[in-house]
């Protein structure tokens, strides 16, 4: 994410208007309510993206103005927002008090409703998870179900490590998923929240990050097999940390520095890699309508640059190679 952001989600574009009136019809239609004083009105230029993952959403917006937003307590999504600042600034008023959110520091409020003064310059990306899939993946990463709401730190400095993965982390979801006009597969999708929302719960502060880190546990050998065995067995489907927690019986956290100790890697980059050998297989054995883009488009591989990098890393030779020597065998 940078300045150059007229760009970002562009082909997920839901609104663009300089009708103020008309930009509040359908901001209110989804529990959000702007105020735009008269004066700003003649400079409004509102713009909205988004694109949906299965329990959270990815959005740009801009108002071209200075603008005031107010999100309600009690509405319907109950959301975690996390907003990334890309130009610009804005006052954040929320449980936690008042947080100016500016390029390199991202603002959280938890679902209890928040107000947003944004500047005229200002734009950003918003992050929105639902309390409920928060509540899960703490839960799958615990091994138990929280007893308490988790609170995240309301600020997230970019300037930080922590930070960096964080923003990458979304940076790389929005390159895949904004590649195309396509939808997004259901495969890619599911693997681009697990991995935000992971990400998010192991690298920004919260009042379960003590017990993420002291969490440990042994594991059995049989349990890792029951893991592995879920993996192979669902590649076709959306797979999540908490699915393979349930048929492993192995918490998250300790499962994921188990396959980082033995595989060098977490379980959802297993998963990810055990999809790419189905692609090979396929490569190698294709149908008379099969083309390299439909196979890898199935496997939830929507970002072709990246996955013919990721294959040839994985596989040493470029998914087109071994398709042109395997149409050439059965020719």
């Amino acid at each position: 994410m940078g300045s150059t952001d007229t760009h970002v989600l562009q082909h997920r574009r839901v609104l663009e208007s300089r009708d103020p009136d008309m930009t509040r019809g359908f901001m209110a239609a989804k529990e959000f309510y702007l105020d735009l004083p008269a004066r700003a009105a003649r400079a409004f230029d509102f713009a909205a993206s988004a694109v949906y993952l299965p329990n959270s959403y990815l959005g740009y917006i801009q108002y071209g103005a200075a603008a005031t937003v107010r999100v309600p307590d009690g509405r319907a999504r109950d959301d975690y927002f996390i907003h990334f600042p890309l130009r610009g600034q804005a006052e954040v008023i929320n449980d936690s008090g008042s947080i100016i959110c500016r390029p390199d520091h991202a603002v959280i409020s938890s679902p209890a409703g928040h107000l947003m003064h944004a500047g005229a310059d200002s734009t950003r990306i918003t992050l929105s998870i639902t309390a409920a899939a928060i509540a899960g993946q703490i839960g799958a990463l615990l091994g138990d179900a929280p007893r308490q709401s988790l609170q995240f730190d309301p600020t997230v400095d970019l300037a930080t490590p922590a930070g960096r993965r964080v923003q990458r982390q979304i940076s790389l979801a929005i390159a895949d998923l904004d590649d195309s006009a396509l939808p997004a597969s259901p495969l890619m999708a599911s693997a681009y929240e697990q991995l935000i929302i992971t990400g998010l719960l192991l690298h920004q502060g919260h009042n379960y990050s003590s017990a993420l880190e002291h969490h440990s546990a042994r594991v059995a050998s049989r349990d890792v097999r029951r893991a592995l065995d879920y993996i192979q067995g669902h590649l076709s489907e959306p797979v999540t940390l908490a699915d393979i927690v349930a048929a492993s019986g192995i918490p998250g956290r300790t499962l994921m520095k188990h396959f980082k100790d033995t595989r060098g890697m977490s379980p959802m980059r297993y998963l990810r890699h055990a999809r790419m050998v189905r692609v090979r297989e396929a490569l190698t054995r294709p149908r008379p309508s099969d083309s390299v883009t439909d196979i890898a488009l199935a496997w939830g591989f929507n970002h072709l640059g990246r996955f013919s990098v990721e294959y040839r890393a994985q596989f040493g030779e470029s998914p087109s190679e071994t398709f042109r020597r395997s149409r050439a065998k059965l020719s």
